[in-house]
């Protein structure tokens, strides 16, 4: 007996063989939700870095938090463009690329800084000691290693300061010591004083500084720490202090201003934009990287700063670590 064909006209059984390109449809859909996902984390992360400005400090500071990592955000390029390669996904592989762009465009000059072509006439070190420093002697041989003609220390101990004098002093004949900060000089300081701008501790000072073409007002500044908890990035006294030396410094009729010191905030940090404004970080001007110093053993942010007005920086670096959980940081000067 002749069999009755089926009505698509394949013989019967086929008709169950469609189902392989709609399920390998299926797949290509679901495969397409997580492609989008991946494209969509590229797009949301170069937003939040373009537009970190934007960022509420409320609740708990976040903006700040984030401005203080924020070159880490690059991390999320390889991460990404790896998933991306894993599931072949063109789009999100674009939007990946695209990423990268942003964050070059936004950091990748820090690469390309370095020595400029004026001549410096100063080296100035400034480093954040650690009062637990268990090597003082060592750690300011480290420092003049760099042949400095200024050196700011931050968290100097009264029982520290004979060993650090002691290797400094051979050196650097001029000193001046207020609190917990130091400042040793090649050249004559003409004048110092404390600055008040946290009146519960004595850790800044402002000292005029009889430089190779004149007078230049040194700050050596210690800001209070922060901290990251339950309830955020705890930075509040910290930029009250900030607040108060932004003022001081608006206050310098000194035209050749250096600010050396443990800042405890990065450059980045929407806080230290007013005195930033004021002030050019060498660092940022024609440092090669990022600069980071603090932690000493994994230096995740710059929070030690060499600060310049009316001086040219000409190059930028980070000394090697020493007993400190900072790392010092040495910068070049034509003043």
């Amino acid at each position: 007996m002749v069999g009755v064909p089926a009505p698509s006209g394949r013989p019967p059984g086929r008709l169950g063989r469609l189902s392989g390109p709609i399920s390998r449809f299926g797949r290509f859909g679901q495969g397409w939700g997580r492609d989008r996902i991946l494209s969509a984390v590229a797009v949301v992360t170069g937003l939040v870095m373009v537009c970190h400005s934007l960022v509420p400090n409320s609740p708990g500071n976040l903006g700040s938090l984030l401005e203080t990592v924020l070159p880490w955000t690059g991390l999320a390029v390889p991460a990404l463009l790896l998933a991306a390669l894993l599931r072949r996904s063109v789009p999100a592989v674009v939007a990946t690329l695209l990423l990268g762009a942003v964050w070059s465009a936004m950091f990748a000059s820090l690469y390309v800084g370095g020595r400029s072509d004026t001549e410096p006439n100063l080296t100035v070190v400034t480093h954040n000691v650690n009062a637990a420093n268990s090597d003082p002697a060592a750690t300011a041989r480290t420092l003049l290693a760099a042949d400095p003609d200024l050196v700011a220390l931050e968290e100097v101990t009264d029982e520290a300061l004979p060993a650090y004098r002691k290797v400094l002093d051979r050196r650097l004949t001029h000193r001046v010591h207020i609190g917990t900060v130091a400042l040793w000089s090649r050249y004559p300081i003409t004048e110092s004083r404390r600055v008040t701008i946290d009146p519960g501790w004595s850790r800044s000072l402002r000292a005029q500084v009889r430089g190779p073409n004149g007078p230049l007002a040194v700050y050596v500044v210690h800001l209070p720490s922060v901290r990251v908890g339950a309830s955020g990035f705890a930075v509040a006294r910290r930029d009250e202090t900030l607040a108060a030396l932004d003022r001081a410094v608006d206050q310098e009729r000194q035209k050749k201003v250096l600010l050396l010191g443990d800042l405890n905030g990065a450059t980045t940090d929407r806080a230290l934009a007013p005195l930033t404004s004021r002030l050019t970080s060498v660092a940022d001007e024609t440092g090669t990287g990022f600069g980071f110093s603090w932690p000493a053993a994994f230096p995740i942010a710059r929070i030690d700063h060499i600060l310049t007005r009316g001086v040219t920086p000409t190059d930028a670096w980070t000394l090697p670590a020493t007993a400190s959980d900072h790392r010092p940081i040495a910068a070049d000067l034509k003043a």
